[in-house]
């Protein structure tokens, strides 16, 4: 068995859904690639940032968003600071530090003046001696659901509580967005039609109830090939309850569970064209959200109570 895939019956619809590894398991290439070199993957996880770089080659739709909210943020330790925004964060030049693929944040802030440049630093891999060695003087990159607790938990050295600023109200971008190649919009209709609306109330059910598929995903992430990467029960636990207590799993503004706000993505766009046309990806000429995202397939009775 390839023990970075994983597939099992789909409910009680007969279909047998397999669900791959990216990251170090694809060596790490985008998912947007994955989706327009194999036919046989129907969708993917696709964030705003890489719709829109890949958009003027490898084109995809969202069709379903689990987080409302983002949880991309900035963490430090400095207990003198207290930043409540991304321009508090320039004025103090502390060093950003930063992941060089996966999300163009410190790209679109620093083309608009919220960061300077020179204070930022695209080395972040995810590995938190950065972090330790500079005493927490630094704005860190991070997950609110992830790298606030290990560094609290499970890195020794560190140990003790950070302070996060939640990047929502200044970069709503959407996360892990479920998303197909945009040809199979047309092609994988009537699955999709079926599928977005389970995927909806599987959503729902694990909001309500995380315990049963906590246990699984644990299971299933110790059989795949993670470059290292590891879970917890009690890193879990804390993501569930970050997600409540931040809203970042919550309804769309129209009150549908997974939906998608056209005009966010529309402003998110203008910001982002600009700065990978500047780096030679130029994204779709006169990319709008309905390039890149649909709520054609979710069932608008689904929603968080």
């Amino acid at each position: 068995m390839n023990k970075n895939r994983i597939e099992g019956e789909l409910g009680t619809t007969g279909v047998r859904l397999q669900v791959r590894a990216g990251g170090p398991a694809t060596g790490f290439q985008p998912v947007t690639a994955l989706l327009a070199q194999d036919d046989s993957i129907l969708a993917g996880y696709v964030g705003t940032d890489e719709a829109v770089q890949a958009s003027g080659k490898q084109r995809s739709v969202a069709v379903f968003a689990p987080y409302e909210k983002s949880p991309l943020a900035l963490i430090w330790g400095n207990p003198e600071w207290n930043f409540t925004s991304v321009a508090q964060v320039r004025d103090s030049g502390a060093t950003v530090l930063a992941s060089a693929s996966g999300t163009s944040f410190p790209d679109v802030f620093v083309r608009e003046g919220l960061l300077n440049k020179a204070q930022v630093d695209t080395s972040y891999q995810g590995s938190p001696d950065r972090f330790v060695a500079a005493d927490g003087k630094i704005a860190q990159q991070a997950f609110v659901t992830n790298e606030p607790y290990l560094l609290e938990h499970d890195v020794k050295a560190w140990g003790k509580p950070v302070k996060q600023l939640l990047l929502q109200d200044e970069y709503p971008a959407y996360i892990s967005a479920l998303a197909v190649r945009a040809d199979k919009v047309s092609s994988q209709r009537a699955c999709l039609a079926k599928l977005v609306p389970l995927l909806q109330q599987a959503q729902r059910d694990y909001v309500a109830d995380p315990a049963p598929v906590n246990k699984l995903i644990l299971k299933v992430v110790s059989t795949l090939h993670t470059g290292g990467f590891t879970l917890s029960a009690g890193l879990l636990e804390y993501g569930n309850a970050t997600q409540k207590k931040l809203g970042l799993i919550a309804n769309g503004n129209d009150g549908v569970l997974g939906s998608f706000d056209s005009a966010r993505v529309d402003k998110l766009i203008g910001r982002l064209v600009p700065v990978f046309t500047a780096k030679g990806s130029a994204p779709k000429a006169g990319l709008a959200a309905s390039d890149l995202v649909t709520n054609e397939f979710l069932d608008k009775t689904v929603a968080l109570k």
